[in-house]
This record gives C-alpha cells, sequence and structure tokens, in this order.
C-alpha cells in the first residue's frame, strides 16, 4: 500500500481572522512567500495568515508590494467546493526601509490585482487597471492562455 501524505485537516492554529488554519493554508502561505521572495520584485509582504507584515531581505528586496490571502475558502477543502487566491501589487513609493505604512494606499495605487480558483479547472482573472482578463490553466502546456477578454459585468 503507498503511504499518503496528510495535507488537509486543521494544522493547530488560528488566523488573524480567527479562523481554524487548516494545513492546505501553511502550505499554500509558505509557497506563495517562498515564490515571491525569489522573484527579487517584492519589498513587502501582506498575508491573510500572518499576524504581521513580512519584510523581504535587502539582498532580495524588490519595488512592489504583494497583499493576499493564499488560499480563501480553506473552510470549504472537505466539501469539495472551489477555493483560490486572492491578491493585489502596489508599488512602494521610496526606497526606505519598507513598513506596513507602504502598504497602506488607496486603491487607486493598485497596479495589479486578481484572484484565482482552483478546480476540476484552473482559472485567473487579472486586472492590470484598464481592463479585466480571464485565463485558464492549459495542463498540457502548463500556461495560462487568455480565454476571457476585457470582461465586464453584464448591463441589466
Amino acid at each position: 500500500m503507498l503511504p499518503t501524505i496528510s495535507r488537509f485537516g486543521i494544522a493547530g492554529e488560528t488566523n488573524v481572522q480567527g479562523e481554524e488554519v487548516k494545513k492546505l493554508d501553511v502550505l499554500a502561505n509558505e509557497l506563495f512567500i517562498n515564490m515571491l521572495r525569489a522573484s527579487f520584485t517584492v519589498a513587502l509582504l501582506i498575508s491573510e495568515e500572518n499576524e504581521t507584515v513580512i519584510e523581504v531581505e535587502t539582498e532580495q528586496r524588490g519595488k512592489y508590494i504583494v497583499a493576499f490571502d493564499p488560499l480563501d475558502g480553506s473552510s470549504n477543502i472537505d466539501c469539495l467546493i472551489s477555493i483560490g487566491s486572492i491578491f493585489a501589487i502596489m508599488k512602494k513609493e521610496d526606497n526606505s526601509i519598507p513598513s506596513l505604512k507602504d502598504a497602506l494606499q488607496p486603491g487607486t495605487k493598485v497596479v495589479a490585482a486578481g484572484y484565482a480558483l482552483y478546480g476540476s479547472a484552473t482559472m485567473m482573472v487579472l486586472s492590470l487597471g484598464n481592463s479585466v482578463n480571464g485565463f485558464m490553466l492549459d495542463p498540457s502546456f502548463g500556461e495560462f492562455l487568455l480565454t476571457d477578454r476585457d470582461m465586464r459585468i453584464p448591463s441589466r
């Protein structure tokens, strides 16, 4: 019999909203943080899973601030309901040591925002300010392909 890895269940912690943290929350948060740090593009990370902001080390620091919920809806994992990730990206306005005050910017300063939904298909919706576009992950290529250009809420 093959061994199983327990990635489900409760991690025994609560997040900043007082919700029970699932093991997949912890894994997703670590992946987001590690990948963003390794990109050399971010100065500050703000995660729903952390009580404080995460300042990126000087030698890896870039000029952006990323706020994210690495796995929104994780309480639905056991029910097989879709879960996703939510993010917003802002530009750090100066070269000072990053702090929470750098992230306290109006929504008009957000340079990109979006979400990804994970389920039978993986979809990402991304806005760069002027439009909103939808992408689907093509597993055969391992890339996101543009499927919905300039998405809009239908008029009534």
